[in-house]
């Protein structure tokens, strides 16, 4: 069965292991990064202290779901460039022996008796 996009089902998975991977590691930096502006918006700000832990949730939940998103999001386009590079590379290798069988090895040029020796 043919998926669209025309990727073939063990790419169509690695690239989703990919996305997986990138998502974790966005929501865990970007996680990290909500829980220190967090402290610090506790330590400085009344604001911030009089708000109720369901929105303080809710602030640390959104940065962990923009991180995840956007290095998913990285991390597939990262991934469907390495597979276009590996494609390319095999078409341009079966163009270069498919030349190589039809015009063989080229000979070295041959020295000629004219000029110094």
């Amino acid at each position: 069965m043919r998926t669209s996009g025309g990727l073939q089902s063990v790419e169509a998975n690695s690239a989703a292991w990919e996305g997986g991977r990138g998502a974790l590691i966005g929501a865990a930096k970007w996680g990290a990064g909500a829980a220190i502006l967090g402290a610090a918006g506790y330590a400085i700000s009344p604001i911030y202290r009089g708000l109720t832990i369901q929105f303080k949730v809710f602030l640390q939940m959104s940065g962990m779901i923009l991180g995840s998103c956007l290095e998913a999001d990285h991390r597939i386009r990262q991934y469907e460039a390495k597979v276009r590079m590996e494609k390319r590379m095999v078409r341009d290798r079966a163009a270069w022996e498919q030349y190589e069988q039809e015009y063989g090895e080229v000979p070295p040029p041959k020295k000629s008796s004219r000029g110094r020796e």
